[in-house]
């Protein structure tokens, strides 16, 4: 999957942990520039800096499909102190992936989502405790039920870790109901990554659940271990980082549903 986003200043932006290991472990460039803003192009909305579009590392122009979008990024750069900290620019990296890798090749980074529905997160179900069994059911089962409903995409679920394959049917029709552009596209792709499960992010896209409740039932398992052994600093601390790509790929969903 990284193979698709790695060309980017060798970095990959939708997986944000890799972002924010290999940011981390690059100086900081001092802010150059005195004013962020948005300007309009043909096909959508420049970032400028000091009147000059943003561009990828490779060159290319950063342009928004929305000024939403646009306007996000803006106050990314504008927030910034004396010195650039890409961390805490998830919109920015998002966009920059975006044109320089996903534009050209939307239905590749579609078809890598594809790939989550043959073992996706929901499908596997513990076999106990109770208390565990009864949580993935209430936060997963109305997500596969209205795959079978509303998608026509009937799976398969089992219990533990045994691998058991999907109908090709199911597969299809949900790969149907994925959005068109690449925008969206690279912000399923995203959702899905970090939550293991392409059937919520497509539950997600097409606001079947809000955010809260999406990013919730990702993290089921991981909730429950934490109520029986208490908090893990470091897995909280990955998590939190997800957090913010989550945050930034629901935006972009949002802003390019209107």
């Amino acid at each position: 999957m990284r193979e698709l986003f790695d060309e980017v200043a060798g970095q990959s932006p939708l997986d944000p942990e890799e972002a924010v290991r290999r940011t981390s472990r690059t100086p900081r460039r001092k802010r150059f520039y005195t004013e962020a803003g948005v300007g309009e192009a043909d096909g959508g909305f420049t970032i400028t800096l000091d009147g000059k579009p943003i561009k990828t590392p490779s060159g290319k122009v950063v342009l928004a499909p929305k000024r939403a979008i646009a306007d996000t990024i803006a106050a990314e750069w504008s927030a910034q102190g004396e010195s650039i900290d890409p961390v805490t620019m998830p919109m920015t990296r998002f966009a920059n992936s975006v044109v320089q890798s996903v534009v050209e090749r939307a239905a590749l980074v579609a078809d890598d989502i594809a790939k989550y529905l043959g073992s996706d997160l929901l499908f596997y179900r513990a076999g106990h405790p109770e208390a565990l069994v009864a949580k993935e059911a209430a936060h997963w089962d109305p997500i596969v039920f209205w795959a079978a409903d509303a998608l026509g995409a009937h799976f398969m679920l089992a219990e533990g870790i045994n691998y058991v394959r999907q109908p090709d049917a199911a597969i299809a029709a949900a790969r149907a109901a994925f959005p068109g552009d690449p925008w969206s596209i690279a912000a399923l792709h995203v959702v899905t990554t970090l939550t293991g499960s392409a059937l919520l992010a497509l539950a997600l896209a097409h606001g079947v659940r809000e955010p809260a409740e999406i990013w919730t039932a990702a993290y089921v398992d991981e909730d429950f271990n934490t109520e029986q052994w208490g908090l893990d600093e470091e897995v909280a601390a990955r998590r939190a980082v997800r957090l913010v790509d989550f945050e930034a790929a629901t935006r972009i969903l949002r802003a390019m549903q209107g």
